[in-house]
């Protein structure tokens, strides 16, 4: 899928968690719900990493565009060598490390163990490149007619606004873990499900999606799961803009609603 259409998803996730611990009887705070919601929107879009024409890869200017290559010559490699007889040959890491759910797990306990023991710049500095990508990916019209200073920015402004409630009492610094020391290690949670999201997205695509990577299936390490093909559709196509876009958009305000106990 497209970048818009990952973010949606992504928010349209969280949302529903948001509203699923409600209806388990645990509400979150309302600053967890929209900080999640945005951060996960931010992450829908990251597992694009390994290819420079997508979003992140040029969302933070020459820093993305070293990290894409970086990336894209990693998975390749771990490819390379973890491939079967089955796998078939290819010549770059699309697709590939970074659409897997080992990766999704890694990156947000990656995420969550710095945002604890990082201090509130670490706190910040993860809140800061979630909320540029989640304004790329949602207010994609918008940010692709305003310049990168002014995106990033926008994410600097709402990142210090979005710490400064969460760290106020009962705002949710400390949701889901209560134990001192423990402030914001709820973080990488969208983080993984924001990734997550992204691949099963993927999967519904012609091409599938390696998720679940190391394990084998058949001669495949990395089988590209996804529905049967006449279910897939291209990536950007009007099934996706027409369909599934709007129905994220649906979802996501339900979710949302529930969440909060409007409905």
């Amino acid at each position: 899928m497209m970048g818009p259409a990952h973010s949606l998803s992504g928010a349209a996730a969280w949302l529903g968690v948001g509203a699923a611990t409600t209806a388990a009887g645990h509400p979150m705070p309302w600053p967890v719900l929209v900080v999640g919601a945005l951060i996960c929107a931010g992450a829908a879009l990251a597992p694009d990493l390994d290819h420079k024409a997508a979003t992140i890869s040029r969302a933070f200017g020459p820093v993305s565009r070293i990290l894409c290559e970086i990336v894209d010559k990693m998975s390749f490699a771990v490819y390379q060598a973890t491939r079967k007889p089955g796998d078939k040959r290819r010549t770059g890491g699309h697709r590939t490390l970074t659409h897997t759910w080992l990766w999704a797990v890694m990156i947000g306990g990656g995420a969550s163990a710095l945002a604890v023991t990082g201090g509130r710049w670490a706190v910040l500095a993860i809140l800061f490149v979630h909320l540029v990508l989640a304004v790329e990916g949602l207010l994609w019209r918008a940010a692709r007619v305003s310049s990168d200073v002014l995106v990033w920015l926008l994410g600097a402004t709402s990142a210090w606004i979005l710490a400064g409630v969460l760290d106020q009492p009962g705002n949710g610094a400390d949701w889901l873990f209560t134990a001192p020391g423990q402030e914001y290690l709820w973080l990488g949670l969208p983080i993984v499900l924001g990734a997550l999201v992204h691949d099963i997205g993927d999967a519904l695509t012609i091409s599938g999606c390696p998720i679940l990577w190391p394990i084998p299936i058949g001669r495949k390490r990395w089988y590209p799961i996804g529905p049967p093909k006449a279910m897939r559709f291209r990536a950007g196509s009007w099934v996706e803009l027409k369909v599934l876009m709007p129905v994220f958009m649906l979802l996501g305000g339900v979710g949302g609603a529930a969440a909060l106990n409007v409905i």
